[in-house]
């Protein structure tokens, strides 16, 4: 395979990975050594999100190709870019908790659901409760009103059980 084949092959993969992904995290790796970089990618990968150094003019043409265009602005230096298709806060949260930890590695922006975020939104999603929690948030939200009608209900019943109860025994003392 010629190198020209190869880099066409890299883009078309990366121009995929762009599309797949509902998230896309830019970060400037500049200053971190291999290990720091190898316990980065390790920390993504346990929660399922590859992390990959790209190379800026490649990544420039997916971009361009994916229709992503807006995220050129953003390949400027060494880059890497953390790539996830489910859940937007994980990838925020664990980049943003690295950042915290090593002052070297430095968010750029990103990509949401297609539309271009800015380093304050990543750390305002890396803020919020994974997805997991906040869809057991709203079922617990959703519930509440249901029990809280059962329970209601279930008094009613009771009431009138103890009521019927109480005619019933009027009654047989009456007879």
């Amino acid at each position: 395979m010629t190198v020209r084949e190869e880099k066409k092959k890299a883009v078309q993969q990366l121009k995929e990975k762009l599309k797949a992904s509902r998230v896309l995290i830019l970060t400037d790796y500049r200053g971190l050594n291999v290990a720091e970089i190898n316990e980065l990618r390790n920390q993504l990968l346990e929660k399922g999100i590859e992390y990959k150094v790209v190379k800026n003019t490649l990544t420039k043409i997916a971009t361009t190709e994916a229709g992503l265009d807006e995220l050129n602005s953003y390949l400027e230096g060494p880059v890497a870019i953390a790539f996830a298709e489910d859940d937007p806060v994980v990838p925020a949260k664990v980049l943003s908790n690295f950042a915290k930890q090593n002052n070297k590695l430095e968010i750029k922006g990103g990509m949401l659901a297609g539309n271009i975020i800015d380093v304050a939104k990543i750390k305002t999603i890396a803020e919020l409760p994974p997805r997991d929690v906040l869809l057991g948030k709203v079922v617990g939200g959703m519930q509440a009103p249901v029990y809280g009608m059962a329970y209601a209900a279930q008094g009613l019943l009771l009431k009138t059980v103890y009521a019927l109860k109480a005619i019933s025994e009027q009654k047989a003392e009456a007879s």
